[in-house]
C-alpha cells in the first residue's frame, strides 16, 4: 500500500515519454493465445495489470520472458493448455475476460469467472456472451462461474447493441479460427481495436475493417508467431496534456499518435491552451487564464471517458461554469466529491457535472476511487495551495508507468510513501 503527498507545482517543464497504450497490450496478450510459438511484444507497459495478465498466461502453461529494460515480452505457446483460471486473478482485472473468447477459439470450451476492474459503473458482459452464443456456443452460468462451450465455431453476421470496445475484441478474438465469415456491425472503432487486428493479421487472421463500425473475419485453421510493437498509450498522453495546462506548464509530450488525441487536443484548444502538434510529438503551453467548456463522453473518435475525470480538475479553475456529461459509464463522477474536499464546486444531477469555476484549490486527503479519479486528484494536488494526500494509489499505478518518476523528472513535489 501507498501514498503520494503532492506540493502545488506550477510552470512544471521538459520532456515526457508516453508509453505503449495499456488497453491496447492486454487483448493482445489474450490474442497470444491463438498462436503457435513464439511471439514478441515490444513497447510493454510493465503495469499491474499487465503483470496479472502474463500470470494469468503462465497459469495455463505459456512461458513468458519478461525484458522490462527494453520493454519488450517473448511469449511461447508450445505447451499451452486449458483450464479454469484463478479467481483470484480474473477478479483483479477487467482485461481478464478476453480471455475467455481467446480460449474458447483454441479449445472449444473455457471456464471462467466474472472479471474485476475499476467500480465505475455497470459493465456488463452480455454482449460478449450474445456474440459467443452467435458463432453456436453453449453458455451456463451458475454461482458467477461462466462456462463456455462449443463442438465448432462458425462464422455469422454479429449486431452490438452498443459499440463496446470488450466486447469487440472478444469476439473478434474468439472469430478469428471460426469456420466461414463473421461480420460484426455498429463495433468499436478506437485505435486499440486496429491495434490488436494488427497483430492478429501478422500471426495469419484475414481481418478487415478495423477502424470502422464493420468488421469482416474470414476464418483460418492455423496461426503463427510475429514480432509486434504497441501503439502510444493516448489516455496517458491525454492526461500530461492535460496536466500540463492545468499546471500553466510546457511539456513537449513525446512518442504520441497526434490522430488518435483529436478530441482532447480539440477541447485544450477550445479552453485557450497552446497545441504544438509534429510528426510523433505535442506540445503544450499553458496559460494563466483558461476558459470554461461543455463536454460530452463518446465512443471514439469522441471525447474518452478515461479523460473525463482530468479535465474535470482542469475545469475546476476555469473561468465561469462548465458541464460534463457522462454517457458511458453512470458511477464515473466518484472524483467530483474528492475534488470538492479540495475546495472545487461541483454539483452532480444525473449523468452531469456542472462545475463553476474557483479562484484557488486547497490540498487535502483525498482516495483514488479509481485510475482516471487518481490522475485527476494528481492534476488537482500540483495546482492546489498546500500539500494533498493521495491514498489508494494502486488505481493509478495500474495505468501509469513510473508516474512518480515521470513526474519528478518535469519538476513536479510529488514523494510516494510506503506503509
Amino acid at each position: 500500500m501507498g501514498k503520494f503527498l503532492i506540493e502545488k507545482s506550477l510552470n512544471i517543464k521538459g520532456d515526457v515519454y508516453i508509453e505503449g497504450a495499456k488497453n491496447s497490450c492486454l487483448p493482445i496478450l489474450a490474442g497470444a493465445i491463438l498462436t503457435n510459438g513464439k511471439t514478441t511484444i515490444n513497447k510493454v507497459p510493465f503495469l499491474s495489470d499487465i503483470n496479472i495478465m502474463c500470470s494469468l498466461l503462465e497459469e495455463i502453461g505459456i512461458k513468458i520472458d519478461k525484458d522490462e529494460k527494453n520493454k519488450t515480452l517473448n511469449i511461447d505457446t508450445k505447451n499451452i493448455f486449458n483450464k479454469e483460471l484463478s479467481y483470484s486473478l480474473v477478479n483483479k482485472i477487467r482485461a481478464s475476460f478476453l480471455l475467455a473468447g481467446a480460449l474458447l477459439a483454441r479449445f472449444g470450451k473455457v471456464s471462467i469467472q466474472m472479471p474485476g476492474g475499476c467500480s465505475i459503473g455497470v459493465r456488463p458482459i452480455d454482449l460478449h456472451l450474445k456474440g459467443f452464443k452467435a458463432l453456436g456456443a453453449d453458455i451456463k452460468k451458475e454461482h458467477g462461474i461462466i462456462e463456455i462451450e462449443a463442438k465448432r465455431l462458425v462464422g455469422t453476421e454479429i449486431y452490438l447493441d452498443f459499440p463496446s470496445v470488450g466486447a469487440t475484441e472478444n469476439i473478434i478474438l474468439a472469430s478469428v479460427l471460426a469456420k466461414g465469415e463473421t461480420i460484426i456491425s455498429n463495433c468499436a472503432t478506437e485505435p486499440e481495436i486496429v491495434d490488436l487486428i494488427e497483430f492478429l493479421n501478422k500471426i495469419g487472421a484475414k481481418i478487415e475493417g478495423g477502424g470502422t463500425e464493420t468488421i469482416k473475419i474470414k476464418g483460418v485453421d492455423t496461426l503463427n508467431s510475429c514480432n509486434h510493437t504497441i501503439i502510444p498509450d493516448r489516455i496517458e498522453a491525454g492526461t500530461f496534456l492535460t496536466l500540463g495546462a492545468a499546471t500553466k506548464g510546457e511539456l513537449n509530450i513525446l512518442n504520441v499518435n497526434c490522430e488518435h488525441l483529436k478530441a482532447v487536443i480539440s477541447k485544450l484548444k477550445e479552453i485557450n491552451v497552446d497545441i504544438e502538434e509534429k510528426d510523433n510529438s505535442i506540445k503544450v503551453f499553458g496559460k494563466n487564464i483558461f476558459k470554461n467548456i461543455d463536454i460530452k463522453t463518446m465512443p471514439y473518435p469522441g471525447f474518452p471517458t478515461d479523460m473525463q475525470p482530468q479535465f474535470m480538475s482542469l475545469m475546476t479553475l476555469a473561468n465561469g461554469t462548465s458541464i460534463i456529461n457522462e454517457t458511458i459509464f453512470e458511477n464515473r463522477f466518484m472524483h467530483a466529491a474528492e475534488l470538492g474536499l479540495m475546495g472545487a464546486d461541483i454539483k452532480i444531477e444525473g449523468s452531469s457535472a456542472i462545475i463553476n469555476g474557483v479562484k484557488k484549490i486547497t490540498g487535502s486527503k483525498v482516495k483514488a476511487t479509481d485510475l482516471r479519479a487518481g490522475a485527476a486528484l494528481i492534476i488537482a494536488g500540483l495546482c492546489a495551495e498546500g500539500q494533498t494526500e493521495i491514498s489508494d494509489i494502486y488505481h493509478i499505478e495500474r495505468g501509469y508507468y513510473k508516474i512518480e518518476e515521470k513526474l519528478k523528472n518535469i519538476g513536479a513535489n510529488i514523494k510516494r510513501i510506503n506503509y
